[in-house]
């Protein structure tokens, strides 16, 4: 005798072939999911604990004062009365200058960028990033305006689309050297903000414009129609009745956006970043001249510190702070982007 079915088997039938490949394919996604979620975890655990060892304290004030407001300097590193002592390049000179008969004839070793701090790096970060994206949201905003609301369909139009789609895929060093040959060179702004403002707006643009005009599409045509049967014109109608129900989805594409944008180093390798610069760019004495000053930036310093020096006890605890400091910062910028588009989502509903 054949043993009765179980209840599973009565209500849903036996399991075929091809739901036991489904069943397969759903686990293999699955574990692919939580293996990038545990790569992340780690990746981000290893550089809080790390770098956030760097950055806090356990004495007051808890956090290290010196590291987030001074700028990089040389570490010196000598031993005295049997002790090893580590000092920073100007605290090193003029304790030089005061014990000058002691330090005679003493060994002194110099590691390059693993004292001070990293203040002009996260001053040069925050001025890159907000400088691209405010450049990007004002273009992105208004092609897309033009794509979705103007622009009659045919082949111009698919083609510039297109374009537009390429765009997104191009690598970062090619912008760096189309910015570094445009705007360095060509239009002679030098290494300077201007120039990496432009160079990193125009490689997220194409991200703020396919989002932007899926933000537009997703209005209802209602709110077009009811606007211009009472009399507005139509761009009466975009800015009053169109532009601020999409204004969370456009602000979506600006948290993707910054996340690239501070992230990226070869573009501003290329226009705007030096890997050492003492003066601010509000330091000059013209404020005419801010927007061409060049700047120290995060992923700049780290690549600069994880690569370009040797490598030693002392820079370890320079790169993890400093990657540790990007992450916030960045994280803190979208955030901001996010609340803002919260906040607008919850105001303009449909």
């Amino acid at each position: 005798m054949k043993p009765a079915p179980s209840a599973f088997a009565a209500i849903f039938g036996r399991p075929t072939p091809a739901k036991r490949v489904e069943t397969g394919v759903f686990w293999l996604l699955r574990l692919c999911t939580y293996f990038v979620l545990l790569c992340a975890a780690f990746i981000f655990w290893d550089i809080g604990s790390k770098g956030g060892a760097v950055v806090f304290q356990s004495s007051a004030p808890f956090i290290n004062v010196p590291f987030l407001t001074e700028s990089p300097e040389t570490l010196n590193v000598f031993v005295r009365d049997g002790r090893e002592q580590t000092m920073g390049d100007r605290a090193f000179r003029q304790f030089k200058a005061e014990h000058a008969a002691e330090m005679k004839g003493v060994a002194v070793e110099t590691y390059v960028y693993s004292a001070g701090g990293i203040f002009p790096n996260i001053a040069g970060t925050v001025l890159l990033v907000l400088g691209s994206i405010l450049i990007a949201l004002v273009l992105g905003v208004l092609s897309a305006i033009y794509l979705s609301e103007y622009a009659t369909e045919g082949p111009f139009i698919r083609f510039l689309r297109l374009s537009i789609v390429n765009l997104a895929g191009v690598p970062s060093i090619v912008f760096g050297l189309f910015g570094f040959g445009m705007f360095v060179i060509a239009l002679d702004f030098g290494v300077s903000l201007l120039a990496g403002w432009l160079t990193m707006a125009f490689m997220v643009l194409p991200i703020i414009i396919t989002a932007s005009e899926e933000a537009l599409k997703a209005v209802p045509q209602g709110y077009r129609e009811g606007s211009l049967a009472l009399g507005a014109t139509k761009f009466q109608t975009i800015l009053t009745n169109v532009l601020p129900y999409a204004l969370p989805g456009i602000l979506t594409s600006s948290v993707l956006a910054i996340a690239r944008v501070a992230g990226e180093t070869a573009p501003i390798m290329f226009t705007a970043a030096f890997v050492m610069r003492d003066e601010l760019p509000w330091q000059v004495q013209k404020w005419t001249d801010f927007i061409f000053q060049g700047v120290m930036a995060l992923p700049y310093h780290i690549y600069v510190v994880a690569s370009k020096i040797p490598q030693n006890e002392y820079t370890r605890d320079v790169q993890y702070g400093t990657a540790f400091v990007f992450l916030f910062t960045v994280a803190a910028i979208a955030m901001t982007a996010v609340i803002l588009r919260q906040r607008l989502r919850k105001k303009y509903q449909w």
